[in-house]
């Protein structure tokens, strides 16, 4: 769950429809094939051999004394391994590339289920962390997995994509005009040349298909039949991939914060607004009650309104925050990265940021506190640029933005009627509007898969409806509502004991509860 893990978060029953068919008639026509067809296509070479047969040598994930999340791992008793991949799956024979494995083997050897595959968002976002704290948040349930975390192609330890950004994030406000709204159209001409630029030879593979693909790999190296997942935010659009192209391959399947894949592409913000300002709204009543301690205001309409002085101040000159400088089109975006986690240490780090950035409003020569001095760092300089890139070249290359900036215009004065702090935000364009096409069409994603579905009710980056969206369409699937709670992943992250229960039930058995689960909020 990694900054707009978004958004990553960033319309569907006629296509789920067709992938049904689809699947359907592909049975059908089997069966009708002669029995000397059949033993042909059973004989035919693996294009794949190499790859799914290689060697893995699994070593120390310590990369050096300064690696912390090396260290992490060695603690927790894992390995690391590399595996090779084609960079584009129609040349196998051609170009590799590198994605890194991290693993912690399985200790209830005599019960064990199988390798547990991670991701956790983005796209973008690093997985081989992972396996510790999942396995942790698994109990006893995690000694009978192998937790494996990977780096999706061109990310972290993976093969690296890097356009060479000044900024870790493609997404901006629009501005309160005209002319900021060309400004940031410049700015996202600007970012896409540097991708063409700096990564143009790799742009066209970096896709959620070929990171199914990825996976799959993985998985007949790890001499596998089947993989279990538990993919967050992203990371459940990337599962949905995975289970249509290769249907059987997999066996428990959780996805937390889940993506209706139908508003899954470039401009996945649109429809997030009201829950972020809900989120917002649970989050002013929250530092109202603490205004000895940040000063923003007594009641949550005060709070309100020291959030409205900041962006208003930002929009008429940018607000100085020690070496940054934050104007119009970045205020709205720090606001929106306050909004994610629902518990008392976020909300901390939000109000203080807050606090800091309506001193700089007021003239105040200001030191940004930490988590505020993170954002503006992942927001103005290049410290991040490999994570911003390959987010975007994944958006842009699965599925198709309007290019007209017309289009956007018109989209944000829309939205800015009826919501002018994030509207003119989740509508915007971004580096896809000045984009080459996808290569690969969208995946029409299959409608029965038997997966454990999370979702809290107020999430503000993959909103609850996406999640109750895709438990429609999927009949033999369950769905597991924290209900009550502003909050972006739940399982092994929020601390609800019966949303973890639950999931730790589906993995250790395999079988989905009987019915949906409902999950009550921390009581505050």
């Amino acid at each position: 769950m990694n900054h707009l893990a978004t958004s990553l978060q960033p319309a569907r029953a006629t296509t789920a429809r067709r992938a049904a068919l689809g699947l359907a008639a592909t049975a059908l026509a089997l069966t009708a094939l002669p029995v000397t067809a059949v033993a042909a296509r059973a004989a035919a070479p693996d294009p794949l051999a190499r790859y799914h047969h290689q060697h893995l040598t699994w070593k120390s994930c310590l990369l050096g004394p300064h690696d912390a999340t090396g260290k992490e791992l060695e603690q927790a008793g894992a390995r690391c391994a590399d595996v090779t991949v084609p960079l584009n799956y129609a040349d196998p024979g051609g170009r590799t590339i590198t994605v890194a494995l991290s693993r912690i083997r399985a200790t209830d050897t005599a019960h064990r289920v199988g390798p547990l595959l991670l991701n956790g968002g983005g796209p973008g976002g690093q997985t081989i962390g992972d396996p510790p704290w999942v396995r942790k948040a698994m109990k006893n349930v995690g000694r009978r997995y192998d937790v494996v975390g990977m780096d999706p192609r061109f990310v972290g330890r993976s093969t690296p994509l890097d356009c060479h950004w000044p900024t870790g994030s493609v997404f901006r406000g629009a501005g309160r005009d005209r002319a900021g709204f060309d400004r940031v159209a410049a700015f996202s001409e600007d970012l896409a040349r540097r991708c063409r630029t700096h990564a143009g030879d790799v742009l066209p593979y970096a896709t959620t298909r070929n990171t199914a693909r990825d996976m799959d790999v993985v998985r007949a190296a790890l001499g596998e039949r089947r993989i279990s997942y538990l993919g967050y935010s992203y990371g459940s659009y990337l599962g949905e991939v995975y289970t249509t192209m290769f249907p059987g391959r997999t066996d428990r399947v959780v996805l937390d914060g889940v993506i209706d894949p139908d508003r899954y592409g470039p401009r996945l913000l649109r429809g997030v607004g009201p829950a972020n300002r809900h989120a917002l709204d649970g989050w002013a009543s929250w530092t109202a009650a603490r205004d000895t301690t940040y000063g923003l205001g007594r009641t949550r309409a005060a709070v309100l309104a020291s959030v409205n002085r900041v962006q208003a101040a930002a929009a008429r000159t940018p607000l100085r925050l020690g070496e940054y400088r934050v104007d119009e089109h970045v205020a709205p975006i720090v606001l929106f990265n306050g909004l994610s986690q629902d518990n008392d240490s976020a909300y901390g780090d939000f109000a203080r940021g807050m606090r800091d950035m309506l001193r700089a409003a007021n003239g105040q020569r200001v030191t940004p506190s930490p988590w505020l001095a993170d954002v503006l760092k992942f927001e103005l300089t290049g410290s991040e640029s490999p994570y911003g890139s390959v987010q975007t070249s994944i958006l842009c290359g699965d599925a198709f933005a309007p290019h007209d900036p017309e289009v956007y215009w018109r989209d944000v004065r829309r939205a800015r009627a009826q919501d002018p702090l994030f509207g003119p935000v989740t509508n915007n364009l971004n580096a896809c509007a000045f984009w080459d096409r996808p290569r690969e069409r969208p995946t029409t994603v299959r409608r029965d898969l038997p997966a454990l579905l999370v979702n809290a009710t107020g999430d503000p980056r993959t909103i609850y409806e996406g999640a109750t969206t895709v438990h429609r369409e999927w009949r033999s699937s369950r769905l597991v509502t924290l209900r009550g709670a502003d909050q972006h992943a739940v399982f092994g992250v929020y601390g609800s004991r019966c949303a973890d229960a639950t999931v730790n039930a589906y993995l250790a058995t395999g079988r989905l509860p009987a019915t949906d689960i409902t999950c009550a909020a921390r009581a505050r």
